[in-house]
């Protein structure tokens, strides 16, 4: 295709451009999408800069609910990059959002997940509920919670099993490191719970799930086709970038290889270097649509 050394896409060059100009926000993975570990990769300054002009908006997206926003704020800053709590989207807030959408009266939740994620549940008007049988929850969180406690464990199993509204913050079994350890995420808590109470979770939210763009797309009115889902995972992003409607574009600067993305059952529309090249069509696409 042209230019494959830079961009693979299902369109003509022509026709990429053009579905490019529709785009009005762009959602971004962030670790092996705009940095690898906790080094920025040096075209995303270039590339968040360039999004202004473009009339382009931009929305950070992490599967990882154990840190508070604030959390992340600083941990892009320390990067260099200047981000507002609007701007950052985790599958806490996802959580939250749907809970307010399609479980407006819960208001107690047993929250299985660290301090930092139980902080952002109470910013926003809920009240976790205690360790106890007497103190009956109206729905039950569980989260990747890297202070689980066996006591809390078997006080969420126990509310599962009653029947109460069960969410999963994300699905994912571990949450990548580069430390001699196996970090146990939420779907292997979830696992579990499952194995003890024969239950999964009613929703499980973060990628692939659509509702993690649905709260991007509700938050800055947008349509699934003015938003891009950028990211390094295939079953993940780009899943969920298909399950949204949404146009998805695979970067290689993370975790997936061409030849991994060639065999994915749904392709991404568009497969780029980095972020960075698509940047360059993103301002070519859209001097082209003002011209």
């Amino acid at each position: 295709m042209t230019r494959f050394h830079r961009y693979r896409s299902v369109w003509e060059h022509e026709e990429l451009l053009r579905r490019l100009s529709q785009i009005r926000h762009v959602a971004l993975d962030m670790d092996g999408t705009i940095y690898m570990g906790s080094v920025l990769f040096p075209w995303t300054p270039g590339f968040l800069s360039g999004l202004g002009p473009a009339g382009i908006g931009h929305s950070f997206l992490t599967n990882n609910p154990s840190k508070s926003i604030a959390d992340y704020l600083r941990r892009l800053a320390g990067m260099g990059i200047r981000a507002t709590r609007e701007e950052m989207y985790t599958t806490t807030l996802a959580t939250i959002d749907y809970l307010q959408t399609h479980l407006p009266t819960a208001r107690r939740l047993f929250l299985l997940g660290t301090p930092s994620m139980v902080s952002e549940f109470e910013a926003a008007g809920y009240t976790p509920t205690a360790d106890s049988a007497e103190d009956v929850p109206d729905a039950v969180v569980v989260s990747f919670d890297m202070t689980l406690e066996y006591a809390r464990l078997c006080r969420a199993a126990w509310w599962v099993k009653q029947g109460l509204p069960y969410l999963a913050t994300n699905p994912d079994r571990v949450c990548p490191t580069d430390r001699p350890t196996v970090l146990v995420d939420c779907g292997s808590i979830c696992a579990a719970i499952e194995h003890a109470t024969g239950r999964r979770p009613d929703i499980t939210l973060g990628k692939p799930d659509p509702n993690m763009l649905s709260g991007i797309l509700q938050r800055h009115s947008l349509q699934p086709g003015e938003i891009a889902m950028v990211g390094d995972r295939i079953y993940t992003d780009i899943e969920m970038a298909h399950n949204a409607g949404a146009l998805g574009v695979l970067v290689l600067s993370g975790e997936t290889t061409l030849d991994m993305a060639e065999q994915a059952p749904r392709q991404p529309q568009l497969i780029v270097e980095h972020i960075g090249v698509l940047g360059e069509l993103l301002r070519e696409a859209h001097e082209k649509d003002r011209n």
